[in-house]
């Protein structure tokens, strides 16, 4: 898989969010409510990463700052390309980037209705912290971090 950095409006970003969105819709009831802005995702500070695979976008998710931490955002691999470890070297990219951004903490918040998320998330050193952002007392919801080793 090849990993590009994009801008958090670019077309194929806008496509793979309206995807995502739907699932959120399917598993949630509606979408994500979380404020999201373009110029969060700007590097150095944020970025937003899409995995390639023969031309065509697999995966995507991006960080951006908050509180001091990166905080995950919009990761997601469409239905097709699941199962192909897209969503595991994603991740790796971004926390390698949050590092090399300055970053000691990831963050992140995901829900029950994603098994999937919270197995990959917790497989991969995220252990579970107290709600934050808006959906911090939704019970459904759950926040995790990993911290990042120099």
């Amino acid at each position: 898989m090849q990993i590009r950095v994009l801008p958090y409006d670019d077309p194929v970003v806008r496509a793979l969010e309206e995807r995502v969105q739907a699932e959120y819709v399917v598993r949630y009831g509606g979408p994500d409510a979380s404020e999201m802005s373009v110029a969060g995702f700007d590097p150095p500070a944020g970025a937003f990463l899409v995995g390639w695979v023969d031309g065509e976008p697999v995966a995507c998710g991006g960080f951006r700052a908050h509180d001091g931490d990166a905080e995950i955002k919009r990761m997601y691999v469409p239905d097709e390309h699941r199962g192909h470890g897209y969503a595991r070297a994603l991740l790796a990219a971004l926390e390698d980037r949050a590092r090399a951004a300055g970053y000691r903490r990831m963050i992140l918040e995901t829900g029950d209705a994603q098994p999937e998320a919270l197995a990959l998330y917790t497989s991969s050193g995220y252990t579970p912290i107290p709600g934050f952002g808006i959906y911090r007392c939704a019970p459904q919801s759950k926040s995790f971090a990993k911290a990042l080793p120099d």
